[in-house]
């Protein structure tokens, strides 16, 4: 940029500029970041007192981009407010940045919320994971798998909000960029594919699992949101909304950072205005759309609408369900598997299986990775990218130490029994309306039997259909901040996770014969006019399948509902 135009943005002399005095010295990334993309001050105490949009959407998940994306795309001139609880941190999806970022992982969950003292006690259930109060929530540490749930695998949910799911779904796969792994064409930095023929040898392997298993329903190769198609395998994050911000003939998407919604003002059927930390919100006649999550909009509507107050809502958190999972690392030689020396120096594979327990008809899916990585240190960037669950990235020394074998990490998740009513989320006596609200969650003899039932089919998915013979296999037994390599399994207490993942139900939407669903199929809580419920609070049951595409679908479809196609 030549000298004069930068002279012509900088202004005349003023002030801020160092003349006559200096300007401001102790400027900010966020004081940047707000300038360019986000309300500030002065303009936030405009649209307090005008309330002139026509949504605003608290949460800038990836609901919010389904939901956003689709008004925009059917009304370019929708006047929008985004409320976003926290500030801009990561600017991409983490593992887009250097693989140091992974160690932030653990510092960037909060827990709105408190652990009844039974959960705290269960014997493998202790707590559930916390939010990400960033802009982009979840979607910024997420990791990519985005299945299609079968009909099947959406049992007891109805069939209305089934037919919406598959509806939308190819824009889902479209917006997400989900692409089937064994169609993820990226190389290594020896020019070599990343999902080659590692991918290709494990699915040879697992094609007939399903035959063999008698739990296995389905194998596929694993449906990933990548990066761009044809670049990169890491997942997508949320397109940040500032990212959205509008051209000159459209409206503004316009978005407020540290503002947190505490409760709504109403006048028993419609919300009328917002009381957050920022100050009071004038809603005018805008809709209201929840897009934080599943547990912090609960609490919202909890506190809002007293169940004394309001009977058709008495059931808002009186269900709860989520996954409860399983998560080992094994390894076995590489000749095992590249009989003929051709894979490259790193080379990676996912595979996706849904299971059931026969016996309860409770589902579970097994979420396999392997990665063949012959030096550890020079493909330590591209592993982190590629690598398709951040969560479950094998440490240093477990990939240090297998530079001749193929690293496979297995994680399953099973479906906590929706029917248990000693699970729930519900208000506390404390005095923060934004934490005020408790979670209990148990196993009753269904997920137990269930659990049991998926250890045992991912042990065989390892032993019986990866490894040619068992005596191949050693599993890492976690010791401390480390551990080793062993022949033997590890137990039941080394591989079954304390947190749950994936909360839902806790205003469950239901059609016409679902009297006690809190919302109805047009995603507004029952008898209020203009709030809508996005997330995985909207599921009847969680099922078992990773629930993020199924809630942009929703989203979408909800988009579509409120700004049809002209």
């Amino acid at each position: 940029m030549c000298c004069c135009m930068l002279i012509g943005m900088m202004g005349s002399t003023t002030p801020q500029n160092g003349y006559p005095v200096p300007g401001k010295q102790n400027i900010t990334p966020q004081d940047v970041m707000t300038q360019m993309f986000f309300v500030g001050d002065e303009e936030w105490g405009e649209l307090c007192q005008t309330g002139d949009f026509d949504y605003v959407v608290i949460g800038s998940s990836f609901c919010a981009l389904g939901f956003i994306t689709k008004v925009a795309e059917n009304n370019p001139k929708a006047k929008i407010l985004v409320l976003e609880q926290g500030q801009c941190f990561y600017t991409s999806h983490l593992q887009n940045l250097a693989p140091a970022y992974l160690h932030t992982l653990g510092a960037a969950f909060s827990f709105p919320w408190s652990i009844s003292e039974r959960t705290h006690q269960g014997k493998y259930i202790k707590w559930q994971y916390g939010m990400t109060n960033f802009l982009g929530g979840r979607s910024l540490l997420w990791s990519g798998w985005t299945p299609e749930p079968a009909d099947d695998e959406m049992e007891h949910w109805p069939p209305e909000i089934i037919d919406t799911v598959h509806k939308y779904f190819g824009e889902v796969r479209e917006l997400m960029n989900v692409v089937a792994a064994d169609e993820l064409f990226v190389t290594n930095q020896s020019a070599k594919p990343v999902y080659g023929k590692l991918q290709e040898r494990l699915q040879l392997a697992l094609v007939k699992a399903s035959d063999k298993i008698d739990t296995i329903t389905k194998v596929i190769p694993g449906p990933l949101a990548a990066k761009c198609k044809g670049q990169s395998s890491s997942r997508k994050a949320l397109d940040l909304i500032l990212t959205k911000r509008s051209s000159a003939d459209k409206a503004p998407l316009k978005v407020r950072i540290n503002c947190t919604v505490k409760k709504v003002q109403h006048n028993g059927k419609k919300v009328t205005a917002l009381e957050t930390s920022q100050g009071c919100l004038k809603l005018g006649s805008a809709k209201l759309v929840l897009a934080m999550g599943t547990l912090p909009p609960t609490t919202l509507m909890l506190n809002s609408f007293p169940k004394n107050q309001f009977p058709q809502l008495v059931n808002i958190g009186e269900r709860y369900t989520c996954h409860f999972y399983t998560t080992f690392t094994a390894r076995i030689p590489r000749s095992v598997l590249d009989h003929n020396s051709e894979f490259g120096d790193l080379e990676m594979a996912a595979i996706y299986l849904a299971g059931v327990d026969k016996k309860s008809k409770h589902q579970f899916h097994i979420q396999v990775v392997a990665m063949s990585d012959t030096n550890p240190v020079k493909n330590a960037k591209d592993a982190f990218q590629f690598y398709p669950d951040i969560v479950s990235f094998p440490g240093s020394d477990q990939r240090s130490s297998s530079t001749e074998h193929v690293i496979i990490v297995c994680s399953t998740f099973g479906e906590l029994d929706h029917h248990n009513k000693e699970n729930w989320f519900r208000l506390n006596d404390g005095n923060d309306v934004t934490t005020n609200a408790t979670l209990q969650s148990l196993t009753n003899k269904t997920d137990e039997e269930l659990w049991d039932v998926m250890d045992v089919a991912s042990f065989q998915v390892i032993e019986q259909e990866i490894a040619s013979q068992p005596s191949h296999i050693e599993y890492w037994h976690p010791e401390g901040n480390s551990g080793s390599w062993k022949k033997t399994r590890p137990t039941a207490e080394m591989i079954r996770q304390p947190a749950t993942a994936h909360e839902a139900s806790t205003m469950w939407m239901g059609g016409d014969n679902d009297k006690e669903a809190p919302v109805g199929l047009d995603y507004r809580p029952k008898g209020v006019e203009n709030v809508y419920i996005t997330g995985g609070s909207l599921f009847p049951t969680a099922s078992s399948w990773s629930p993020t595409g199924v809630m942009v679908a929703l989203a979408m479809h909800l988009g579509e509902t409120l700004e049809p196609k002209k």
